[in-house]
């Protein structure tokens, strides 16, 4: 889960994802690590990749407008 990405990397899409994470979906080493956490939000790239994953709907998006991202909540 401390695993580090360079969001900065060249992305020519400015445009991030941010979407609720049931830890369910999550694999069983990931689940381990988040403990009691209970409000779980990724963050992706527009392919899909998922750069983030942190507590919180506002850290999402504090996380990503840091990084030169625009963020957008899907369901």
């Amino acid at each position: 889960m401390n695993t580090p990405f360079d969001m900065k990397s060249g992305r020519e899409d400015r445009i991030v994802y941010v979407r609720p994470v049931d830890a369910a979906e999550l694999p069983e080493k990931l689940r381990a690590d988040i403990d009691q956490i209970k409000n779980l939000y990724a963050v992706h790239a527009p392919d899909g990749e998922r750069l983030a994953l942190v507590e919180g709907r506002s850290l999402a998006f504090a996380l990503a407008r840091q990084n030169d991202f625009a963020p957008v909540t899907v369901h």
